[in-house]
């Protein structure tokens, strides 16, 4: 059973904090990293930009998401698409299609994420949408995933989504895109629970 997974696009780490509690080795790629590849207390941080990131030759994870950048791609922002000109969408897409290249060559149960977006127009329409409050997280924001590997949404445990779109309402800051961006805590614990949590009790029983 391998012990590592991959998170792309991952500034946060948070998607990958419960799998390393338990022992697992993150690969966590993201350019706002430090250039390089560094390594602490059991992440690996690859300051890199994903569309030329090359993984490890031995680099088999048990589990691989992707957050790859959603503001010129969500159509939240569409009435910012002209102004911002093609190039900014057709990079964005290269990213979002690098993400997928490396999520689905992996082999692994994974997903790559992004909101409602023109993604569903350029490539296909997503497999999964869930809220945060379906996950614990007491707010609304719709978020599509396309699947690879075998992957299924975990069991929902919803709750009342009493901040509203909160994330939507945050005033202008230099933190507002990243913490727009981050994984809500709820739905990464239960990707964990489903995947990470009973690959641990299988290896502790064998």
């Amino acid at each position: 059973m391998s012990k590592e997974i991959v998170s792309i696009c991952d500034v946060s780490t948070r998607m990958v904090q419960p799998w390393v509690a338990v022992g697992y080795r993150a690969w966590c790629i993201d350019i706002q990293h430090p250039p390089g590849v560094q390594e602490r207390d059991g992440i690996v941080y690859v300051g890199a930009d994903v569309r030329y990131w090359t993984p490890p030759p031995d680099l088999k994870p048990a589990f691989a998401a992707a957050f790859p950048p959603c503001t010129d791609l969500a159509v939240s922002g569409a009435r910012w698409f002209k102004s911002k000109g093609l190039r900014a969408l057709s990079e964005a897409i290269d990213v979002f299609g690098a993400a997928v290249e490396l999520v689905e060559a992996f082999g692994c149960p994974g997903f790559v994420e992004n909101p409602v977006s023109v993604i569903s127009s350029h490539y296909r329409r997503p497999d999964f949408t869930f809220n945060p409050c379906d996950y614990g997280d007491p707010y609304t924001k719709k978020t599509c995933l396309w699947a690879f590997g075998g992957f299924e949404m975990p069991d929902r445990d919803p709750v009342e989504p009493t901040q509203g779109s909160k994330m939507h309402l945050m005033p202008p800051s230099p933190e507002r895109a990243k913490l727009r961006s981050e994984t809500p805590g709820g739905f990464a614990d239960a990707v964990f629970k489903k995947y990470g949590a009973t690959e641990v009790l299988t290896h502790a029983t064998d």
